[in-house]
């Protein structure tokens, strides 16, 4: 480390103990020997309580992603292109690419279960000469995608509780700027869970895994007992073009942004590392665990949905913004029925919301640690007592509070931020697989306590060409010939972020940013 990088890490530290705050070894603050071993081999002091074990971990991730109710609340990009026939076989084939980056996702934090996820991964893999500037921008592409996508996640909230007031007041006008209020409104209370009840986040987590598997059949029997079944042959046969691709093809590989939407997130408990007891063999174990019983239980409900939503071309078209919205109603022909379904999603979307600022915070929280970002010691100060990036949590609440006012002026341009997150989050996870298959063929991988084995080169490259595929997709609009309305921004807006990331680091940034390499202490 240079003189001045090491002076900067010092000043930081002190700024960030403030002198009173004794260091306490990962052992006093809930870790095994393990954990404290592998804090000193990153070259990190424990900070945060190791609070969560597997079930509360099981449940961070499968609440976080919320498969089975995104897939109905994304079903109008798969229908829109590619009708039920696309939505069924496009979630299949996202799914099975997914189960590819969970497996290399999974390798990668068992080796460095760090908070800071693929950035630390590339500075730790990645060639020697370009470590440093790669990880400080996947750093900034993460804390880009993960803060964009909890405003994303908590605007379809806010709109799906507008949805229901459209359901059910005849009167209620559909005004942007209730959404906005709607948006604040949910992030604060996703705040709350956050700070005051940090400690109780693992006991919580595990009971929302809990109503995430209770709900999923609460809405699953009623479809499957009230509503019409549609033909088999129509269902998994039919495509549809809606959005007027040249192709049925070209529109099928655009209509994958739902389910790619859907099951996004597999870094997601990742961020939580420093958080998790025994976390190189248990965060791995939870991250397929999720893979498998979120990806499962969208399959089951997507299918259901696809048979049960009645007229493709009348749903996308319900005055509620929400398919699935009509579709409830079709099925049970009450507005109470609906209301209670719709509201069970709502219920686990906002649960989904207060993991998602728990991950965006200590991801951002990480990344100012090592200097990465503009006010970077007083983002990544721990309060003493707290234990929780507690200054990162309500840079987060500020964050997304003002980027929802986007909604106000142009709900397009908000639309856009929801394909900017997947975007920038898959944008991570080709550099740093990237980076892996790299340092394989440099030499063996460090030691690991959960390992792809032999596999591993054939599973990296595999999520790499998925990857490739669905992220070029991700930028295309939904329609061939774009209008104000349909017109997707996100490459605007990924390339403005990444224009002044990299001037800031040329600027500012690479004087005070010290990658995470500088602090492995690893023996390979």
């Amino acid at each position: 480390m240079s003189a001045e990088g090491k002076q900067f890490h010092e000043s930081s530290s002190h700024e960030r103990l403030e002198g009173a705050y004794e260091l306490r070894n990962a052992s006093q603050l809930g870790g095994t020997s393990a954990d404290d071993q592998e804090m000193r081999m990153l070259g990190r002091t424990q900070q945060l309580n190791r609070n969560f074990k597997f079930i509360s971990t099981l449940g961070f991730a499968c609440t976080l992603m919320s498969t089975w109710e995104i897939s109905l609340m994304t079903s109008f990009f798969s229908l829109l292109n590619g009708g039920t026939a696309g939505m069924i076989w496009g979630y299949l084939i996202v799914w099975v690419g997914y189960l590819l980056v969970f497996a290399s996702m999974a390798e990668m934090a068992s080796i460095s279960p760090t908070s800071g996820g693929q950035y630390h991964w590339v500075s730790e893999f990645a060639p020697e000469g370009s470590q440093r500037f790669l990880s400080y921008l996947t750093g900034w592409v993460s804390v880009l995608g993960w803060q964009v996508g909890l405003a994303s996640l908590t605007f379809l909230v806010g709109t799906m509780i507008q949805g229901l007031l459209v359901l059910n007041l005849p009167d209620y006008v559909f005004e942007n700027w209730h959404g906005t209020l709607l948006v604040i409104a949910i992030t604060a209370f996703c705040i709350i869970f956050n700070t005051f009840l940090a400690k109780r986040l693992p006991m919580i987590e595990g009971l929302v895994l809990i109503v995430h598997v209770l709900g999923f059949f609460a809405v699953l029997v009623p479809l499957w007992v009230l509503a019409p079944r549609a033909d088999p042959s129509v269902v998994f046969t039919e495509f549809l073009n809606l959005g007027g691709w040249e192709t049925n093809g070209l529109s099928f590989f655009v209509g994958l942004l739902g389910p790619v939407y859907t099951l996004i997130g597999a870094d997601s408990a990742v961020h939580m590392a420093e958080e998790i007891k025994d976390a190189s063999i248990v965060l791995p174990k939870a991250i397929m665990w999720a893979a498998t019983v979120n990806g499962s239980l969208g399959f089951i409900m997507t299918i259901t949905f696809c048979f049960t939503l009645g007229s493709v071309f009348d749903i996308i078209n319900s005055p509620t913004g929400y398919p699935f919205i009509a579709a409830f109603y079709g099925a049970t022909g009450s507005y109470a029925g609906t209301s209670i379904m719709t509201a069970i999603i709502i219920v686990n979307i906002t649960s989904a919301c207060i993991s998602t600022v728990a991950t965006v915070s200590r991801q951002t929280w990480s990344f100012a640690r090592d200097g990465g970002l503009p006010f970077s010691s007083f983002i990544s100060h721990v309060r003493p007592g707290w234990n929780i990036p507690l200054n990162a949590v309500l840079l987060t609440f500020t964050i997304t509070a003002l980027l929802s006012l986007i909604n106000i002026g142009s709900v397009v341009a908000f639309h856009a931020i929801g394909s900017l997150a997947v975007n920038a989050i898959l944008g991570t996870y080709l550099i740093s697989f990237s980076v892996l298959i790299f340092r394989r063929f440099k030499g063996p991988l460090p030691p690991r306590r959960w390992s792809l084995g032999k596999f591993g080169l054939a599973i990296n490259v595999g999520a790499i060409a998925f990857l490739l595929v669905v992220w070029v997709f991700m930028f295309f609009p939904l329609t061939p010939a774009p209008t104000a309305d349909t017109m997707n921004w996100s490459i605007l807006m990924f390339g403005s972020v990444m224009i002044f990331a990299v001037v800031y680091y040329f600027v500012k940034g690479k004087h005070q940013y010290q990658s995470p390499v500088d602090l492995v202490k690893r023996e390979d």
